[in-house]
C-alpha cells in the first residue's frame, strides 16, 4: 500500500462498496452535478489507459468532447507516460496530470475534485472501481461487460439506481440506428414471431493446458495493483496486456469480450429477462481455471407477453473440425478454421452476394415470415435477402436517436441527469444474460445448467453458485 494513502479513509471508503457488493444497503453520496446544474468542463478520471481506455476514451473525452483529464489510473507506469506524450501531443500539459497505479488511493486522495470516471480496466475491475465511484456520488461509464459475475451485476444495478449519477455501459451499437431498427422491424411484426435466434463471433478467447511457467514482472508494473480483487497469482504470460480476457479470474472470455455487442440485439429485440437454463453444446479446449478457444451454447427463455418461447444460440471461436489456432491479439479464428452457425453457412450459400460472414461477429433472428441479419453492432441491418428488404416498407421510427454513446453519457453529466441510452439499468441486465453462457462453460458439454433468474441461483448443480458470486482478495473488501 502506498505510504501517502490516508488507510483509514481508505480502508473505510472501500469497504462500504464491498458492503455494497455484499448487498448492504448503502446511502451513497450525492450527484453533485444533479444538485448544481451544468457545468463547463467535467474533471475526468481514465482507469485503464490501453486498448479501449486509450484508443477511444481519451480520444472521446479529451480530443473530441474537451474535457478536463484530471487523472489517470494504470497499473503500469509505461502507460502513465504514454498518455502524457500523447495530451502534450495535443498541446495540453501532461505534467500537470495526477497519476496513479491503483484506484483506491485516487478516490482517496482527489475524490471530491472529480466529476465522471471512465473505466477501461480488466473485467474484474470494472464492478468494484464503478460501486466506488457511485457511492460517492460520481457518474460512471464502464466498458463492456459491466461487471465479471452476476451478483455484481445485481449490486451495480440497485446503486446505480439509489445513487442518482449518470451510468453507461460501452456498447456502443446500443446507440446506433442498427439495433433501434431492429427492434422497429421485429416489434412490427415484419418478420412474424421469432423463436430462435443464431449469433457467432471469430473471438476465441481462451487457451489450453496448465499455467504458463512463472516470469518476472515487468518493468514499471504493479503487480499486486493489477490483480486487485481477484486471487493473487505471480505474473506470467498470457496475461498483460492482452491475453486476460481468457482466464476465469479476470475476464468472461469470449462471451465476455463480444457477447454485450452481438447479443445486444437479441436481448433488447427479444424483450428477454431471465432465461430457465443454459446448455454447452459443443466446447473447445479451456481448462479448470480458462475459458474454451471455441464453443456452441443455447439459452432458453420462456414465453414472454406475446412473444414465444425461444432459443438464443452463440459460436464462438474456432470449430470442431479445424486443425488451425486462433490468431494475434484479438486470438480471432479465421476462414474455414470459424465456428459459423449452420444456418449461416446455408444462407451463404443460397446467397453468395450477401457477404453475411465478412465481419468479425453477427446475428440471424429466425422468425415465422423471414430472416433478419445484423453485424457486430448491430449495422447492416436487413432482412435477408436484400431484395426483401428493398420490398418491405419500413416501420415507423418509434425509439428516439441518441447522438453516439460518449456524446450521450457526456450531455447526461453536464445536465445533471441520470437517463442514458445504455445506462447500468439496462447494460448489468445484458450483462448478467451474456455471462450465464460462462456458468455453462464451467460444467462442460451437454449439462444443462437450470437457472432460477429471480432468486439468481443455478438449481441443478448447486456448486456452480461459487461461479455466480465471488469473494474479493483480502485487502480490497476490508
Amino acid at each position: 500500500m502506498k505510504a501517502n494513502l490516508n488507510r483509514r479513509s481508505f480502508l473505510k471508503r472501500t469497504a462500504l462498496a464491498a458492503a455494497a457488493l455484499s448487498a448492504t444497503r448503502l446511502r451513497p453520496g450525492p450527484n453533485i452535478l444533479a444538485a448544481t446544474g451544468t457545468i463547463d468542463k467535467l474533471n475526468c478520471v481514465q482507469i485503464g489507459c490501453g486498448g479501449r481506455g486509450m484508443s477511444a476514451h481519451l480520444d472521446q473525452v479529451v480530443n473530441r468532447h474537451r474535457q478536463n483529464l484530471y487523472a489517470i489510473v494504470d497499473p503500469d507506469a509505461n502507460r502513465h507516460a504514454e498518455v502524457r506524450r500523447w495530451l502534450k501531443g495535443k498541446d495540453l500539459d501532461g505534467d500537470k496530470l495526477q497519476v496513479f497505479t491503483d484506484y483506491r488511493p485516487m478516490f482517496d486522495k482527489i475524490g471530491k475534485q472529480i466529476d465522471a470516471v471512465f473505466i477501461a480496466a480488466p473485467n474484474h475491475h470494472h464492478a468494484l472501481a464503478a460501486m466506488i465511484a457511485m457511492q460517492l456520488g460520481k457518474n460512471v461509464y464502464c466498458e463492456k461487460p459491466v461487471c465479471q459475475n452476476v451478483a455484481e451485476a445485481r449490486e451495480m444495478r440497485e446503486m446505480a439506481a439509489r445513487s442518482k449519477v449518470a451510468t453507461q455501459m460501452g456498447n456502443q451499437g446500443h446507440c446506433e440506428e442498427g439495433y433501434r431498427r431492429l427492434c422497429e422491424y421485429i416489434w412490427s411484426g415484419v418478420i412474424g414471431k421469432v423463436t430462435e435466434t443464431h449469433s457467432w463471433t471469430d473471438r476465441a478467447n481462451g487457451g489450453v493446458g496448465p499455467r504458463p511457467p512463472t516470469l518476472p514482472v515487468p518493468a514499471g508494473l504493479d503487480w499486486d495493483s493489477w490483480i486487485g480483487p481477484a486471487p493473487y497469482r505471480d505474473y506470467h504470460s498470457d496475461l498483460h496486456p492482452h491475453e486476460w480476457h481468457g482466464w476465469y479470474d479476470f475476464g468472461n472470455g469470449s462471451i465476455g469480450n463480444m457477447g454485450c455487442h452481438v447479443l445486444d440485439g437479441v436481448y433488447w429485440a427479444l424483450k428477454i429477462e431471465h432465461p430457465t437454463s443454459i446448455e454447452v453444446e459443443y466446447i473447445r479446449g479451456g481448462s479448470d481455471e480458462r475459458y474454451p478457444t471455441g464453443s456452441r451454447i443455447r439459452w432458453d427463455v420462456p414465453a414472454r407477453g406475446n412473444m414465444p418461447p425461444l432459443k438464443v444460440y452463440w459460436y464462438e471461436g474456432l470449430n470442431q473440425t479445424t486443425h488451425e489456432e486462433a490468431i494475434g491479439n484479438l486470438k480471432a479464428a479465421r476462414g474455414d478454421a470459424r465456428n459459423f452457425p449452420p444456418l449461416l453457412l446455408e444462407l451463404r450459400k443460397q446467397y453468395p452476394d450477401e457477404e453475411l460472414d465478412r465481419g468479425d461477429s453477427g446475428t440471424l433472428y429466425v422468425g415465422e415470415k423471414g430472416v433478419i441479419f445484423t453485424g457486430t453492432y448491430g449495422d447492416k441491418m436487413r432482412i435477408v435477402p436484400r431484395e426483401k428488404m428493398k420490398e418491405t416498407p419500413q416501420p415507423a421510427k418509434t425509439l428516439p436517436r441518441p447522438k453516439d454513446i460518449f456524446t450521450d453519457f457526456i450531455e447526461a453529466c453536464h445536465a445533471g441527469k441520470t437517463g442514458t441510452a445504455a445506462s447500468f439499468d439496462y447494460g448489468t441486465r445484458l450483462t448478467e444474460f451474456s455471462i450465464l453462457g460462462n456458468l455453462a462453460q464451467h460444467v462442460g458439454e451437454g449439462k444443462k445448467v437450470e437457472w432460477d433468474g429471480p432468486n439468481m441461483k443455478v438449481t441443478n448443480i448447486p456448486d456452480l453458485n461459487h461461479w455466480v458470486k465471488r469473494a474479493y482478495r483480502t485487502g480490497w473488501q476490508t
